[in-house]
This record gives structure tokens, sequence and C-alpha cells, in this order.
């Protein structure tokens, strides 16, 4: 026998989304659970139904938010969408261009040369670790900031496909450790000491670590390496700054986290840390969406009354002599169905239960992937 799944509030994302006082909301969740889909179909929601100036900022490579929307590609600018009854702008982070404006901005243009040609710049801009989630921080921070600011009334953020939600929010913690790193600080010595060579400067007063680094590291790299840190020595405090300043928006009351889930396992137990992490960072959880429900034709024929009945209805036609009934067989895929319902359902009561105020809005699987403008609709009208 099934335990009778908790009740939860029912999540009102109309309230949310045409609400003045919310600014941001902020979808995250595990990789693959319909992130980019929700995000763009609220965001379509709040632009056609509560007519607020809407722009989305996806960090999915796949594009799925550039097709859906009908245009041909996104971009580090915020386009605008067209065939919508309202305000709504589009864009898809790309990390290393963010990143370079982000060195533009903060130094002048002969450190900022230096800064490109260099190679370790070149692969930490592309593919350090958790580089992605920190530059989408730092384009939040630009979307915020005082002139953008206006040209929105509400922004609404896909946040990485990570494979830990919470990545989003330890990306601007690790990459500050990773400033402030003992290495590092030792690599940039040497510029704040006159401009001593890190090889003099290690064979002098660190010999063993240095032998040890030069070994590991290779000459070269370790030569990129410190000048990657001189050339940036200026931007270390700017990168920190900038970083506690957009965690602060986060834990504004301007905004509103949505944990977006699918029916199984590992995603209802990455949305279940995800909520005690906000909770623990004092960041607001306005609620779980809970994506790809199954849904069956007829909810009050249980999998095995289905199955008893397909079973009788077998054994009457093998009695008599006649071919093996259809109905049979569409009773056992009913039966299937609702017993992946009824798991699903399971899963969904794992997070009521350890989270009962949360608010909970789902959506049922769609039969095909969405694809354009009346299919977010369809989504929006599902989930509010």
């Amino acid at each position: 026998m099934v335990s009778e799944s908790p009740v939860s509030p029912e999540l009102d994302l109309d309230v949310i989304l045409g609400d003045p006082g919310i600014r941001t909301v902020v979808c995250c969740g595990a990789g693959g659970v319909g992130k980019t889909t929700t995000a763009a179909a609220l965001a379509l929601r709040a632009a056609e139904k509560h007519g607020r100036s809407t722009v989305v900022l996806t960090i999915d490579p796949a594009r799925r938010l550039a097709q859906s929307l009908g245009l041909t590609e996104l971009d580090n600018t915020p386009r605008r969408v067209e065939g919508v009854s309202g305000d709504l702008h589009a864009m898809m982070l790309d990390m290393k261009r963010t990143f370079d404006e982000v060195v533009l901005a903060h130094t002048d243009p002969k450190r900022a040369e230096e800064i490109f040609a260099n190679p370790f710049y070149q692969a930490m801009s592309s593919t350090f670790s958790g580089t992605q989630e920190y530059m989408a921080m730092e384009k939040l921070g630009q979307l915020r900031a005082r002139d953008l600011w206006d040209l929105w009334d509400l922004i609404i953020v896909d946040t990485p496909p990570s494979r830990s939600a919470l990545d989003f929010l330890d990306a601007p913690a690790r990459l500050g450790r990773f400033l402030d790193g003992r290495m590092l600080r030792m690599l940039l010595a040497p510029a704040r000491a006159g401009g001593r060579s890190v090889f003099s400067l290690v064979s002098s007063s660190f010999s063993l670590v240095g032998r040890t680094v030069t070994k590991v590291l290779g000459t070269q790299l370790l030569a990129d390496l410190s000048g990657f840190v001189a050339a940036l020595d200026s931007m270390f405090g700017g990168f920190r700054a900038r970083a506690e300043q957009t965690y602060r928006v986060l834990q504004d009351r301007e905004t509103a986290f949505l944990l977006v889930a699918a029916p199984e396992p590992d995603a209802v137990r990455e949305a279940a840390y995800f909520a005690g992490r906000l909770a623990q960072d004092d960041m607001p959880l306005a609620g779980l969406v809970v994506n790809r429900m199954t849904t069956v034709s007829a909810p009050a024929l249980t999998a095995s009354d289905a199955r008893t009945a397909a079973d009788e209805l077998e054994a009457a036609s093998v009695g008599d002599g006649s071919a093996a009934s259809p109905v049979a067989d569409l009773l056992r895929v009913h039966a299937a169905l609702a017993e992946q319902a009824e798991r699903q359902a399971a899963e969904a009561a794992r997070f009521q239960r350890e989270y009962p105020h949360v608010p909970v809005a789902t959506a049922a699987a769609q039969a095909a992937d969405i694809h354009d403008l009346d299919g977010l609709r369809r989504i929006g009208d599902e989930l509010c």
C-alpha cells in the first residue's frame, strides 16, 4: 500500500511573475531537468501576461532556448524576441567573452592586451573549473548594473548545467580561494618586489619549493602563470568584491529562487541539498517545480485493477478460442504508466516530507521537445 503523500502548498508562479517587488528569478537544479525550458516559459509568461520587461539569461550551450524563442542564435548581448505580445529579450552566456569584458572594464588597454595573450588566461577563461558559474554571476551583476537595470523589470536566470547545482553558489568563493591561494601569492611576490624574476626569487628564498613546482608544472607553464597573476594583480580585489556584491543580490528579497527537478531520485536529492543550502545562506526559496510528471487518462483506475482486468480478458479469450483482446494490451500500458506515476509521486513526496512548507508546482511530461513560442506558452499555462 502506497503511503499518502504529504500535502505541500501550491506554488502560484503567476504571483511571483506579477510581483513588481521580485526582480530576479533564478531557476536552479541538477542538469537535464528542464531548467532552460522552465526559465524560457516563465520569461515569456511574465512579458505577455504580466506586462513586464523581461530578459532571460541562459547558460545552456545546446541552444534550445534560441530555437524555442524563434531566434537563429543567442550570444552575450540581449536580443529582442519577436512574435511576443510584450517586451522580452534573451541572451546566452559566452563565458570567455564575459571574462574579456571584465578585464577590459577593470584594466587599461595595454595591460588587457597582455592578459588576453597569456596562455594561462586563454585556458582559464575557456575551461577552468568554476569559471562558467562565476561568469554567470558576473553577467547577472552586469544586468543589475545601474545603466541596464532600468531596461528590465525582471531578470530570469537559467543556471549552468553543472554536475552539482551548488556549483552556481560555490563558484565565487572557489575562485576567491584560488586567487588568494598560497601558490599564487608566491608567484605574485616578484611583481610586488620590484619585478625580480619568479625563478630568482624562488631559488633564493624557496629553492626546494621552486624546484618542486618547476618539476611539476614545467618552466613555461610556471612563467605563463606568473605573468597571468602579475597582470591580474590589480583586479583580484575587484573579482572578490563583485562576487560578494552579487551574492548579496541573491540574498535580497527582490530575488526568488525556483528549484527545478525531474521526478527521479538524483534530481530530487539534488533539489533537497540545494534547498538546505539556500536556507543556510539565507537566500529566498520561492518553491519547487517538478517537471516531466507522468499522467494517465483514467487516474481512478489503479495499476493493480488494470492488470487484473487485462489478465481476465486474456484468460477469457483463451477459453473461447478468440483472438487476444486489444483492450487487454491497453490496460497493461495503463498499468505501466500508473505504476510509473506512483513512483514519481513517491520521489516528489520525499522532498515534500523534508521541506513541507516549500510550495510545489508540477508540469506533465511532453510528447515532444518544445521548439516554439506556442510550446513555451503551453508550459507556462500548465505551470501557472
